[in-house]
């Protein structure tokens, strides 16, 4: 056994082998060259059944859906920023820790949009949840002070250019988001983005985008993949507060209906092409370009355009109005009904090799 990476005693990196190939649970092997490479799955991570995460949905991900994730032997993290105060994050971190004491995670808004980002990165540095999720900036403040208290931090990345900074300032672990993702979406394909992301890091890289079924969780993790972050097909869920017309809308419409809007929060963002987003467009103004490329303005705009996006978003998630902005990625082709969590994540884990189960050929 050679290893290729200092931190695989703590969980994390990977190993090379020259060996039969394996496969097993905690573990995933791919073929490089001569070599075999070994990669620390989610399961093993976290010690949990399973290596799926719940993905954290803005103003959709609430306790519930972290409650039945956490049953189900899987996990889950929620975005911060659903929570308006200080109080109400401790509370949900509070509630969930009262039902069980299985990991889950947060994610954190880390560029200037998020205003409260300082605050919230404090009060999850004290209560270490574990593991943290950063989006949409630098990760180097999340890091250097989640490392120290145990705290997981795993980086979403589009492209392996952001993967090799994040793994070089001490990320655990990258969540690939490929082109088939809901919400802040990526350009490049689930399985090229993964491959691409092995060749050039040392760290697990969990698939984010495009998975409904555990026949798509083990295509993913055949990849080399050490798990598959999981979030569409979770908002049919009877555990989500979202409105009833967008549960329904999620059964209606399909993946062809998705397309990409830089409107809502100046970055790509898939939503459900509702006769609103047709009458809206998708592609921003020429006003809207030249002010978001502005050097001196370019942080203040997007954060205005962010504000903007989300409260128009949440009208549209919680009630009903004729400006239906749905977010959601390309897996609503797979939705067919409301049902439970626990019935959407059978569906992904029927079949998975139990935990611990090792077999060699």
């Amino acid at each position: 056994m050679y290893f290729n990476s200092s931190k695989a005693g703590e969980g994390s990196g990977q190993w090379i082998f020259a060996k039969p190939v394996i496969r097993g649970k905690g573990f995933t092997i791919t073929l490089r060259g001569n070599f075999q490479l070994m990669t620390m799955t989610l399961d093993k991570m976290l010690g949990i059944d399973y290596p799926i995460i719940v993905a954290p949905m803005f103003l959709i991900s609430n306790t519930k859906m972290v409650k039945a994730a956490l049953d189900c032997g899987i996990t889950a993290a929620f975005p911060a920023l659903n929570y308006r105060t200080d109080q109400d994050l401790r509370e949900a971190i509070a509630d969930i820790r009262a039902h069980t004491d299985k990991p889950f995670g947060v994610n954190l808004i880390v560029n200037k949009s998020n205003y409260k980002y300082n605050k919230q990165l404090e009060t999850l540095v004290e209560l270490k949840p574990a593991f943290i999720i950063t989006s949409l900036g630098k990760p180097e403040e999340v890091i250097r002070q989640c490392k120290p208290v145990g705290i997981k931090v795993f980086c979403d990345v589009i492209d392996e250019v952001h993967a090799k900074k994040v793994e070089a300032l001490g990320a655990d672990a990258v969540i690939a988001v490929n082109n088939q993702a809901g919400g802040h979406t990526g350009k490049i394909n689930p399985r090229e983005l993964v491959e691409l992301l092995q060749r050039n890091v040392s760290i697990p890289v969990i698939s984010a985008g495009g998975v409904a079924s555990v026949e798509h969780v083990n295509e993913v993790l055949s990849w080399g993949a050490a798990g598959v972050s999981v979030g569409t097909i979770f908002i049919a869920s009877e555990e989500a507060d979202v409105s009833a017309d967008y549960k329904q809308a999620l059964i209606d419409y399909g993946a062809k209906d998705i397309v990409k809007t830089t409107k809502l929060s100046g970055s790509p963002l898939t939503v459900i092409n509702t006769p609103y987003v047709q009458q809206l467009g998708t592609e921003a103004t020429w006003w809207e370009k030249l002010m978001n490329n502005n050097k001196w303005l370019k942080k203040y705009i997007r954060m205005i355009i962010a504000l903007r996006g989300m409260k128009t978003i949440e009208k549209s998630t919680f009630g009903a109005s004729y400006k239906t902005l749905w977010c959601a990625g390309p897996t609503i082709e797979y939705v067919h009904s409301v049902r439970p969590m626990r019935e959407i994540i059978h569906d992904l884990t029927d079949g998975l090799e139990p935990a611990n189960k090792v077999s060699v050929s």
